[in-house]
């Protein structure tokens, strides 16, 4: 039986929507990843791809391929054959990526602003932020771009009020209770706090992104030779 919670609905002719609670919830993210991973070893005839967010997911399929008068309905029907021999409860091995951030000067230039609003000095906000493990809830924005839950409370911060037109890649934000790093040089109104080295997205590599969704992302804080160092090797 589908949970009572979860509901399949169509948002158009070639996508179906699964919706399991309406929150942000650690819970409910390893549902997700579940369900994604089982979709990853069991294609079914029809299914083009997938698209996880923070509480539901897109599941895009070829109506032409399904072989029934009614896709939709034919496809509902399998997602919920999935969804009913799925144990949810099932223990979910966490993939950790450790992250290296040089915090401030020209590359966090919001860190300030960040301790001012908590009333916290540079230092401890870097403390606070490369102290925490995130949960990468979902990607999106920007190819690779992660949003990160399990922020301390601390270190809260509200969106810029105005965002810039040019966020460099590697840069590291926070946005109210979410952290998260730009993949790419994008517009964006995240309060920037440091940058990373490394390369969250690359069209070049076999797995395209740094992150998925449900690693657990750790940074650590690095000097600015370290990050050059690091920048040329990679």
């Amino acid at each position: 039986m589908v949970e009572n919670k979860v509901s399949i609905l169509q948002a158009n002719e070639t996508s179906a929507l699964i919706k399991f609670e309406n929150k942000i919830d650690k819970d409910i993210n390893k549902k997700i990843r579940l369900f994604c991973e089982y979709l990853d070893k069991n294609s079914f005839c029809g299914l083009i791809e997938y698209v996880p967010y923070f509480s539901s997911i897109s599941v895009i399929y070829n109506p032409l391929k399904i072989k029934s008068e009614e896709p939709f309905k034919a496809v509902k029907l399998k997602l919920e054959e999935i969804l009913s021999k799925l144990d949810f409860s099932c223990e979910y091995e966490e993939h950790i990526v450790e992250i290296p951030v040089y915090y401030g000067n020209e590359f966090g230039p919001d860190i300030e602003h960040v301790a001012g609003v908590n009333n916290l000095s540079v230092e401890e906000v870097i403390k606070i932020h490369s102290s925490g493990e995130y949960l990468v809830y979902m990607l999106g924005f920007a190819p690779g771009f992660p949003y990160l839950g399990g922020l301390s409370e601390k270190i809260y911060t509200p969106r810029r009020e105005s965002p810039r037109t040019a966020i460099p890649e590697g840069s590291v934000g926070i946005a109210g209770t979410q952290t998260g790093v730009y993949p790419i040089e994008t517009p964006g109104g995240w309060q920037i706090i440091g940058r990373t080295p490394l390369k969250l997205f690359d069209l070049n590599s076999k797995e395209k992104t740094l992150l998925k969704c449900g690693d657990i992302a750790k940074f650590y804080p690095i000097s600015y030779e370290e990050y050059l160092n690091l920048k040329e090797k990679i």
